[in-house]
């Protein structure tokens, strides 16, 4: 029955063996030569596709492991930069206070010289006007005593004036 039926569709068996064996023996002579390399490049390449995404999704590790650290790094740097600052403007604050500390004792140092300098001016001028007015006294005394009084008199007189003046 299915022998007739094939018949019926014109197949000859004889000629249908002899395809049958040549697509066989074509099959395995393409599967050996054609398709197994071809099947053997297929498959290496599939695998360096899977390595590339492996190694990809490694490196995409090791950049976000990479960004963590320079994160951490620019973080650091941020604080030490920021301790510097603040140790920078402590210290600043230390030198200010120290200059000012020096200026004013500088400046009290400048008073007490020149408060020095005015109270050895001012006796100095005292004694200067004291020299002053014993002689004015002595030349007054000795024009108005005219020439009574003899040198010894008037050293006397001059001595008495510069005591009187003195005290």
């Amino acid at each position: 029955m299915f022998i007739e039926i094939l018949s019926k569709f014109g197949v000859d068996w004889p000629h249908f063996i002899a395809q049958l064996v040549l697509f066989l023996i074509v099959y395995f002579v393409l599967n050996k030569y054609a398709f197994a390399p071809l099947l053997k490049i297929l498959e290496e390449r599939r695998k360096r596709i899977e390595e590339g995404q492996l190694n990809a999704e490694k490196i995409k590790m090791q950049l976000a492991e990479a960004e963590l650290r320079y994160q951490e790094v620019l973080r650091k740097a941020n604080d030490d930069a920021h301790h510097l600052v603040e140790e920078s403007r402590k210290n600043n604050e230390a030198f200010s206070q120290r200059e000012m500390e020096r200026a004013m004792k500088e400046s009290a140092a400048i008073v007490e010289r020149a408060r020095h300098e005015i109270t050895s001016e001012r006796n100095r001028m005292v004694d200067e006007v004291k020299r002053e007015m014993v002689s004015l006294v002595v030349r007054t005394t000795a024009q108005v005593a005219g020439k009574i009084l003899s040198p010894e008199d008037q050293k006397r007189l001059s001595e008495e004036a510069s005591k009187e003046l003195s005290s």
